[in-house]
């Protein structure tokens, strides 16, 4: 493209450079969608908020397509940029959106929804990239837009997706609407809807204007939320999950799988991913969300450790190698059990909805500056530390373990307005429970 357009070549420092900004700039358009989401979900609504990301999903995929006819990087920079901004809404949006409809019973169940579509969609990235899909020179940018198929799929019924009956009645003052939608949620049952009616009326008492982020920030009854939603959020970037998966198939490899198979084993621990992410409904269903957290957490921290340990030892005994996929194959496990869903939802459990949507813009925030982190600096500790590189994921998940023990509060089955109290005074409240 360059030679075409420009009649010159890329050095290979140039080239670098214009890689590393190729992937940096969809991370720097997730952070400014999270800083926006609360913003367009208070002002658009949750729905309308998502029919915009829809739109931006299609526009990014129309600007890859065209980039490969056109010669055009900078196409493929504006269409990655575009892509990031609609994904970091979205992570905002979603989760909110899932738990705001939902009746109490089943909102951890829905609220995982948002996870396992990530997951999801990390299998399909995974399939469409594969030589004998869309992996080659001819077609990578049908790789990189073919999801519009799916995105045109899920919006066609955006007509009949129902508004947020919390949104409704708490934020736009739609009381009448807002009954009519829980009306149609929970099968017309009147006793159903007037219970919840009555829950929402006293929270509008309690907690009547909507919070900008500027506000919670400075609101000492929301410290300890934010710190939980963020560190939850960029804690889930920075306990390696996409590091794993980017070393997976060299350690495969290393298993003496060839080039080709180790990408098929790659896809395979993927799809692990996503079936374990199926069962996680039921999980957030019956169990509590404080031990399997942490139990999540310290998993993943014990087969980090085991995955650093053998990589670094790999060549001494043949076993080793097996032990290496086996620690990846662990780790995604445990990861996928807690620490994968959990973020995406939690906040919804600690805010009000006052705040709500300011607190999961800053954790969806936290969440793309983490991957921003990960997606810089991995590369270049990899290179000067080797296996040892996975060491600060392993601390990661440790300390996220401590922060849990003592701050988190367990909220399945709870209200947020009968969970907030429980966290309302910083690092002073004394949320946990024991054995809970």
């Amino acid at each position: 493209s360059f030679l075409e357009r420009y009649g010159s070549t890329l050095t290979e420092n140039s080239l670098d450079i214009l890689w590393a900004s190729i992937v940096s700039v969809f991370l720097i358009g997730g952070c400014a969608g999270s800083l926006g989401g609360a913003w367009i979900a208070d002002n658009l609504g949750r729905k309308k908020s998502l029919i915009v990301c829809g739109v931006l999903f299609v526009i990014a995929a129309l600007f890859f397509i065209f980039c490969r006819m056109a010669n055009s990087v900078e196409m493929l920079i504006i269409g990655r940029l575009i892509i990031g901004f609609a994904s970091g809404l979205t992570t905002t949006t979603l989760p909110m959106y899932l738990l705001e409809l939902a009746p109490l019973a089943l909102r951890g169940t829905l609220g995982v929804f948002c996870s396992i579509g990530v997951t999801g969609g990390v299998v399909v990235g995974q399939v469409f990239s594969l030589q004998e899909v869309f992996g080659t020179d001819e077609l990578w940018h049908w790789a990189l837009s073919f999801y519009v198929v799916l995105v045109v799929v899920c919006f066609v019924m955006a007509p009949w997706w129902p508004e947020s009956p919390k949104y409704l009645y708490l934020t736009a003052n739609k009381k009448d609407e807002a009954k009519m939608v829980l009306l149609r949620l929970r099968g017309n049952d009147p006793n159903f809807v007037q219970y919840e009616l009555e829950e929402m009326n006293q929270e509008q008492v309690d907690k009547s204007e909507t919070r900008s982020v500027k506000s919670v920030i400075s609101d000492p009854a929301l410290l300890l939320p934010i710190v939980l939603v963020c560190a939850l959020q960029g804690g889930q970037q920075l306990s390696g999950v996409n590091a794993v998966f980017y070393y997976s198939v060299s350690i495969f490899e290393s298993a003496g799988l060839s080039s080709t198979n180790a990408k098929w084993a790659n896809l395979g621990a993927g799809c692990l991913n996503l079936t374990t992410a199926f069962f996680t409904p039921l999980l957030m269903k019956y169990v509590n969300r404080r031990p399997i957290s942490m139990i999540s957490c310290a998993g993943s921290a014990v087969f980090l450790f085991i995955l650093t340990f053998v990589v670094n030892y790999i060549d001494y005994a043949s076993w080793l190698a097996y032990a290496c996929i086996a620690s990846v194959l662990m780790y995604i496990l445990f990861y996928q059990i807690g620490l994968g869903p959990i973020p995406y939802f939690i906040g919804s459990e600690l805010c009000e909805v006052s705040s709500r949507a300011a607190v999961m813009s800053l954790g969806s925030l936290a969440s793309w500056s983490g991957n921003f982190i990960v997606g810089i600096s991995f590369p270049i500790l990899q290179s000067l530390w080797g296996a040892w590189v996975f060491l600060p994921f392993v601390i990661v998940c440790l300390a996220l373990v401590v922060l849990l023990f003592f701050y988190l509060p367990e909220s399945r089955g709870k209200q947020s307005a009968e969970v907030a109290p429980l966290v309302s005074r910083g690092f002073k409240s004394q949320p946990r429970v024991p054995f809970q």
